[in-house]
């Protein structure tokens, strides 16, 4: 049987980063937290933390992560059916990590959120990556469930097609007119400058492809912060792929140009959890679903 004061030490230092916060989140001395661990890993022989600033899992506890964590949601359950045991054990709600890309944390995850928050019954911790790598830290162990752009299967691992998320190309209307004063061609996109969120981001290279054949080379900037990066397409720094749900408002006022309202690109979403009979997870399911539906495009 596994140590579960020591596996709540290790979920702990990961989750926070260092072996005081864990402490403090555990209500112990990291003392008593760094002898948790130490002797967890002298059991197994296996070492679990890379000590660091911050402390981060090996890839066996990433798996003993993920496997306290499901330990933790079907004891939520369990205590749920029995309320006097909850003060007995001093049991607090528990707190979900989920992994997701920053425009679904801008657009339609909120309504998720909210709905799925507003019993009480647990907290959420998001962490943010680009959707095409959160699976990863699924399959690690990092995070309960995750949004991502594939459906192939992981193991353990339920799938739920969502939506897609759609993009247009926009500029302000300032910006238009000093760069594509008549229409938008690939000589006047090598010269206009273009906004990426980061080094992955080909949203930009998927929709000159299906425009124009190919994409084209251009001056780019970077900008790796949703907020920011319409505040900078509205303030005319740049052309940039914004979602539909941020743009369509501002396109409507005039604030912002459509380049060209023929041509979109479509993300595909995916909600992955557990195969984990969980009342937890399946509520947080139900909201994802419920918001996805009203404010994705249909695959």
């Amino acid at each position: 049987m596994l140590d579960y004061p020591s596996l709540a030490a290790v979920a702990a230092v990961v989750r926070t980063g260092s072996f005081d916060a864990a402490a403090q989140a555990l209500a112990v001395t990291p003392s008593a937290v760094s002898q948790r661990v130490k002797g967890l890993e002298e059991r197994l022989g296996a070492p679990l933390i890379v000590r660091g600033s911050p402390c981060t899992a090996t890839e066996a506890g990433m798996r003993l992560c993920a496997h306290f964590n499901q330990v933790a949601l079907l004891e939520h359950d369990l205590l749920t059916d029995e309320p006097g045991w909850s003060g007995a054990l001093d049991a607090g709600p528990p707190s979900l990590r989920i992994a997701l890309n920053a425009d679904s944390l801008a657009t339609w995850f909120p309504a998720a959120a909210v709905r799925f928050a507003s019993s009480g019954a647990a907290t959420l911790d998001l962490i943010l990556d680009d959707e095409a790598h959160t699976a990863e830290r699924l399959r690690t162990g990092q995070v309960l469930a995750a949004v991502t752009t594939t459906g192939k299967a992981i193991q353990g691992c339920r799938t739920t097609p969502l939506g897609a998320l759609r993009y247009r190309a926009t500029a302000s209307a300032a910006y238009c007119a000093r760069h594509f004063p008549h229409r938008v061609t690939p000589d006047t996109l090598a010269l206009a400058p273009v906004l990426r969120f980061d080094a992955r981001d080909a949203l930009q290279d998927r929709w000159m492809t299906q425009k124009f054949g190919a994409p084209v080379a251009a001056p780019t900037h970077q900008a790796p912060s949703t907020q920011a990066f319409l505040d900078l397409t509205l303030a005319g720094l740049a052309w940039s792929m914004t979602p539909e749900p941020l743009a369509a408002p501002l396109i409507a006022q005039g604030e912002l140009i459509d380049l060209d309202p023929a041509v979109f690109v479509d993300v595909p979403l995916f909600w992955r959890r557990p195969r984990l009979s969980s009342r937890l997870i399946a509520a947080l399911t139900q909201a994802v679903r419920d918001a996805a539906t009203q404010q994705l495009a249909p695959l």
